[in-house]
């Protein structure tokens, strides 16, 4: 037999053996996380579920308070469904995209409606449910059900993207990456295969200086033999969003703050918020400050030296701040309401907000 045709034969057979490859370096090194069970133990659907949920364009160490918060509140998907959204909001602030909390509560509810409380176990039954997308059904479908799919969320772009050194840019690649992911599933434990992978990703084939020399998939990754792996995934140039430019206004009547819900549909939806003018390219300072609420007893609005950044998918966003102090009985705006300011750190308020209210309060 020729050498060509020996490596070959090897090369066939380390491609077929990477299923169990990854599971056994999975069994010595899988990572411990609140939402995942001890080696042997079945899933719950429910922890399943909201990790995914939160872990949406979010770190695994942002999320794990807040989903320790959420089981202690609510522990199972029945106690949750008959939560009120503004307390679910409430428990979200901080975490980023609003839009998630919203889906999780509608979720949660349509479970308890329609499900009598328990989670579809199929990626077609759970694609039905809100907020539920192609990568959460199939990562609870696997995870939870142990059904034979493959997630694929970031880490695991990352690593397949680098073993078969796909050369098509991001987001176009998905398919392929997805195709060439399906073939690291055994013949069982598709659960133990995706989380493998996304540890894998998270520990070993990270971004920047992976250790390749510990992944156990390293003697036939076509990007490491390349010496090339860092430049992949490829991913097309970042479209850059065009600034925003508004006003908020800090109101204060002795200890309270004068706050609004933002409408529920849209950006930050649900939310609280101190007022403000519109979020628009190329506003002027003054077209802003036009837009201030109409209370009475403000007669001058104190302009707070600097501005609020902050940053959005799609956009990044600057907001000059004004403050302004009213009597005691001054009434709220319609739909405005006063909050204790001791009590704020209870608000549904989103980061931003919280940057403004600190910067009005100078707290």
């Amino acid at each position: 037999m020729s050498s060509r045709a020996a490596a070959k034969i090897k090369s066939t057979d380390q491609q077929a053996d990477r299923p169990a490859r990854l599971l056994a370096w999975y069994d010595r090194h899988r990572r411990t996380l609140p939402w995942r069970v001890v080696a042997g133990e079945r899933a719950d659907p429910y922890r399943v579920w909201l990790s995914e949920i939160m872990l949406q364009q979010t770190t695994v160490r942002a999320v794990g308070p807040y989903f320790e918060k959420f089981m202690s509140r609510w522990p199972d998907v029945t106690a949750l469904g008959r939560a009120s959204l503004d307390d679910v909001l409430r428990m979200w602030a901080g975490l980023g995209y609003y839009s998630r909390a919203r889906n999780l509560h509608a979720c949660a509810v349509a479970v308890l409606s329609e499900h009598g409380g328990a989670f579809p176990d199929t990626e077609e039954g759970l694609r039905g449910l809100p907020g539920i997308g192609p990568y959460t059904a199939a990562a609870i479908a696997a995870i939870a059900f142990d059904r034979c799919t493959m997630p694929v969320d970031g880490n695991i772009e990352r690593v397949v993207s680098r073993l078969y050194a796909i050369e098509e840019a991001l987001p176009q690649a998905k398919p392929q990456i997805k195709e060439m992911a399906a073939t690291l599933l055994g013949p069982s434990r598709a659960g133990d295969s995706a989380q493998a992978l996304m540890d894998l990703g998270a520990t070993i084939c990270t971004p920047k200086k992976p250790a390749c020399a510990l992944c156990p998939l390293n003697d036939d990754c076509t990007a490491r033999t390349r010496g090339d792996q860092e430049t992949f995934p490829r991913k097309a140039p970042k479209k850059s969003g065009i600034l925003r430019r508004g006003a908020a206004f800090v109101v204060t009547r002795g200890g309270e703050l004068l706050v609004r819900s933002r409408p529920e549909k849209g950006l930050l939806g649900g939310m609280t918020e101190v007022p403000g003018s519109q979020w628009l390219a190329g506003q002027e300072d003054a077209a802003a400050l036009a837009q201030a609420p109409e209370l009475k007893g403000v007669t001058h609005w104190h302009r707070k030296a600097g501005v609020v950044s902050h940053v959005f998918t799609h956009f990044p966003l600057e907001l000059v701040v004004y403050a302004a102090s009213v009597p005691s009985r001054t009434r709220a705006s319609e739909g405005m309401r006063w909050v204790p300011i001791g009590t704020l750190d209870g608000e549904a308020f989103p980061n931003v907000m919280r940057k403004v209210v600190a910067h009005g309060l100078d707290l």
